[in-house]
């Protein structure tokens, strides 16, 4: 299953997450810190997607109330709703 989703409150833009048998098969972020999005991407590949969403989910950047992992872990949240 394919699944993207528009970002809210940090600079990056979308976050489109592949999900097979329960774990993250792919990901990608568009915007935001391309050094940093590309190194998460790649380190969460293979993890399983419930494990991610633990990790990252209400993770905070500076004074947000949110950030680029914690929207992470939004859409993989709402990837699996809707399997």
């Amino acid at each position: 299953m394919v699944y993207t989703r528009r970002n809210r409150g940090v600079c990056s833009r979308q976050t489109t997450v592949k999900i097979e048998d329960g774990k993250v098969v792919d990901i990608e972020v568009i915007g935001g810190c391309p050094g940093n999005l590309n190194g998460i991407c790649s380190i969460v590949k293979g993890l399983p997607a419930e494990f991610v969403i633990e990790r990252f989910k209400g993770v905070r950047c500076g004074m947000k109330s949110t950030s680029c992992p914690d929207q992470i872990a939004a859409c993989i949240e709402e990837a699996l709703a809707q399997a």
